[in-house]
């Protein structure tokens, strides 16, 4: 009995190294080159350095997230495998999608929550107007403005979209984009009017002056942009933000969920990725799975009523 108790001891150790020789992999289900991207490979790169194992990022773009989540909750429960997600996926997905391949709750183990951050209205360098009310003024004169992208369909920045055009009474046309890279290139080249994105996506491209943004989503001014009002403060009752986090397929062991929490969290609070990702417009802050799984239910709960209500269909 003693020799099967140690023997069994030892192929359960040599099972939990084999996984952490393995390398790990991020995925993303967006383009390279936004601010989820940039994020992710600023912390895979400590936690490489900290779990002391190759750590990949892989961008696996399309259907606004939701493949890669379909492919973490077909991957093996042993660590190898992560998604480095927006709500988007899991928390307005459930409400828009009824065919969702996967449950947002059964089908993954939360392990960090890293960062936070604030939505933005830009215009292209072809509309004139500097505030949301000549925007406003302009569009409901000109059907061409009225045309308005997200970096995908059934996503926060296209339901603050909606929000937005229904407190303004306009009737706004919705193009989805496969990403932020391609909606940004569009609406700099003047081919959409105007683009609901983060912060982080926009502020580098309003500095420069390619592209104008006239409102922030917060209660209070983006530190980023403290020259550009809020919502609220033009008037437009619509308030909120996003955030990311990482994820791993349900039946992680408890014991590898916390080994990679822990990695993640010390990445995004070491200094020098802190004061990167604000330079990014994104508040850092490394909470770990129990929290994650709180944020994540409360969020779920509190976009589904306004979901709802907005009437979006994913054929639109």
């Amino acid at each position: 009995m003693l020799r099967i108790l140690l023997t069994a001891l030892a192929l359960s150790s040599s099972a939990a190294a084999g996984a952490q020789d393995k390398p790990v992999r991020i995925l993303v289900g967006f383009p390279a080159g936004a601010g989820l991207d940039a994020m992710t490979r600023m912390v895979a790169e400590k936690m490489r350095e900290s779990l002391g194992q190759p750590v990949i990022v892989e961008n696996r773009p399309g259907a606004g997230g939701r493949i890669v989540m379909d492919a973490l909750k077909n991957s093996p429960a042993d660590g190898s495998v992560l998604v480095m997600t927006p709500l988007v996926t899991i928390v307005t997905a459930p409400h828009v999608y009824p065919d969702l391949r996967y449950d947002a709750f059964k089908d993954f183990a939360p392990v960090a929550h890293t960062a936070n951050f604030l939505f933005a209205y830009a215009v292209g360098p072809q509309v004139k107007a500097t505030t949301l009310k000549e925007f406003v003024a302009a569009a409901k004169g000109d059907p061409q403005l009225r045309n308005y992208a997200s970096a995908a369909p059934g996503s926060l920045p296209h339901f603050f979209s909606i929000l937005f055009a229904e407190r303004a009474g306009l009737q706004m046309n919705h193009i989805g984009y496969r990403g932020t890279a391609p909606a940004l290139t569009d609406l700099i080249g003047g081919q959409i009017a105007s683009f609901m994105g983060t912060v982080s996506d926009l502020a580098a491209q309003h500095e420069a002056g390619r592209i104008r943004i006239l409102a922030t989503s917060g209660d209070k001014r983006a530190p980023q942009l403290p020259n550009v009002p809020t919502f609220k403060e033009q008037g437009y009752d619509i308030e909120g933000q996003g955030w990311y986090a990482l994820y791993a397929p349900a039946g992680t062991p408890q014991a590898t969920i916390d080994r990679l929490a822990k990695a993640a969290i010390a990445a995004v609070q070491a200094p020098d990725v802190r004061d990167k990702l604000v330079g990014l417009g994104m508040e850092p802050t490394g909470l770990g799975p129990q929290e994650l799984a709180k944020i994540h239910r409360r969020d779920y709960e509190r976009w589904g009523p306004v979901i709802k209500a907005s009437g979006f269909k994913p054929t639109e």
